[in-house]
């Protein structure tokens, strides 16, 4: 892509993507990738816009933003879930602070 480079990234939750797209949709019409991840969002959010950034916001006082994003997507219910995706990092992360998400992701939790 010709003229075209990145000039800054922000992780944003899965609920902020899925109403951009839906937005988005009402506008004009959506590439397949577009579709494709619409679908995938729309399938997999499980929080609200303010809920997600809410529990982003109290997750940061414990880990950085990019982590608090991943675990805001993955709702992890326990401590294998959340082991998992601190899995490829090279960050040390101590249980007293893996209990601590894991208490702050309980209080956001939908009811199923």
């Amino acid at each position: 892509m010709i003229g075209k480079k990145v000039l800054e990234t922000e992780p944003v939750p899965i609920a902020e993507v899925k109403r951009t797209l839906e937005e988005l949709a009402e506008e004009h019409e959506l590439s397949y990738e577009q579709n494709l991840t619409l679908d995938h969002v729309i399938k997999f959010t499980k929080l609200d816009v303010e809920d997600s950034y809410k529990l982003i916001e109290e997750l940061e006082e414990v880990v950085k933003k990019k982590y608090a994003v991943r675990i805001t997507y993955m709702l992890p219910k326990d401590m294998a879930d959340l082991r998992l995706l601190f899995a490829k990092e090279r960050i040390p992360i101590k249980n007293e602070d893996l209990e601590q998400i894991l208490k702050i992701v309980d209080k956001y939790r939908p009811e199923e």
